[in-house]
């Protein structure tokens, strides 16, 4: 008996549709499982954070880490040139049936929801840093005024240190493959002290969409897919060490937008390089004076003039650096990023940057600021 080649065609298409469908339709009962799993940090910490995640973090870092350029950019640069060719060559299909468009746009979330999530996402939902440095949850105005005059203190020493002047600012004089060295040493260094910080395989690089981070006001991000730290190569060396750290603390499973911002303080602080130590001091003072400044604006300006023009001057090259990029769309980027933040456990969203500060205050009442 001869069966027509099309009976084929038509089952097999409407197989792929009930697979697709059932794609689509899984990205309900995968939020539902995460938030479900969320809600076990404890969970997550043991048997993602540090069980399964290190596994896929070790295997992408060492895929990708020697390649110099970023392969996720590509990848990203790539899909996005596919999206836009899709809509234009079938623009007659999707308007004639929208439905099957939509499933399509669902289908895509679904699997990268899932990706995301496998690869990285569930870091979110882990015990906090706190947890692992036995740090207070909480602290006082006194105790944030030590910390900021000590930060003063020691800023101001660095930079006549390194200059012999109070005047100038300070020039971090290496190169971005440098700073990404000795980054990672900092981090081995660390390790010693702190074994949950411990780092390897590095696969850190300059970021192909630094102009377009710049514009969207942005230091760097992780690929979750490649597990590439990328740091924008157009912000000052004055802060790029310290968000090349942060970036890599990512890389470690730290998901909370203050605890790497934390991670990269500690570890660029650290560090034998006394450049190093002074880019970690001021970045700290800068969020201490800034916490000071919403509720005590008298008190901040008293404190603010304490510090050497040369510091003050790489606080001026930082804020001049982005206000040259302010545009229109950089509250949206911003917003979009807040949002994504707020659904993904971080419930301040952007704002949760500036959470360091309990960090900051709290780490060094446990362990006090050292003179350079």
């Amino acid at each position: 008996m001869r069966i027509d080649p099309e009976i084929y065609l038509v089952i097999f298409g409407k197989m792929n549709d009930r697979l697709k469908n059932g794609i689509a339709l899984s990205l309900i009962p995968q939020i539902i499982v995460v938030k479900w799993l969320g809600s076990y940090p404890e969970i997550i910490e043991r048997y993602y954070s540090h069980g399964l995640y290190p596994v896929f973090s070790w295997f992408f870092r060492t895929l990708f880490g020697w390649i110099p350029f970023s392969v996720g950019d590509l990848i990203y640069a790539c899909l996005f040139l596919l999206a836009i060719w899709y809509i234009l060559v079938r623009k007659k299909h999707i308007l004639q049936r929208p439905k099957i468009f939509l499933r399509n746009i669902v289908l895509v979330l679904s699997v990268a929801y899932f990706t995301f999530h496998l690869l990285w996402g569930f870091n979110y939902y882990r015990q906090p840093l706190t947890s692992s440095l036995g740090l207070k949850e909480t602290y006082t105005r006194d105790d944030l005024l030590v910390l900021t005059k000590k930060l003063i203190e020691v800023t101001n020493q660095l930079q006549w240190q390194i200059n012999k002047d109070t005047l100038n600012r300070v020039e971090i004089p290496f190169s971005h493959r440098e700073i990404f060295k000795k980054t990672v040493q900092g981090y081995q260094d660390l390790h010693r002290q702190f074994p949950f910080l411990r780092y390897s395989r590095p696969s850190v690089k300059t970021s192909l969409f630094s102009t377009l981070l710049t514009y969207m006001g942005y230091g760097g991000y992780l690929n979750p897919f490649t597990n590439e730290a990328q740091v924008n190569r157009k912000i000052p060396n004055f802060r790029f060490p310290i968000v090349a750290g942060h970036e890599m603390a990512h890389q470690l499973g730290y998901s909370a937008e203050n605890e790497t911002n934390f991670v990269g303080y500690l570890v660029t602080l650290n560090n034998d390089d006394t450049y190093f130590k002074y880019a970690a001091t001021a970045y700290a003072l800068g969020y201490c004076l800034i916490e000071i400044r919403k509720t005590d604006e008298a008190g901040f300006k008293k404190l603010y003039a304490d510090l050497n023009a040369g510091v003050v001057r790489n606080f001026e090259e930082m804020k001049d650096f982005w206000k040259a990029y302010e545009n229109p769309m950089e509250p949206v980027f911003k917003s979009v990023f807040s949002t994504f933040l707020k659904a993904n456990n971080q419930e301040e969203g952007i704002d949760s940057y500036n959470r360091i500060v309990s960090l900051l205050v709290t780490y060094h009442e446990k362990y006090p600021l050292s003179q350079p």
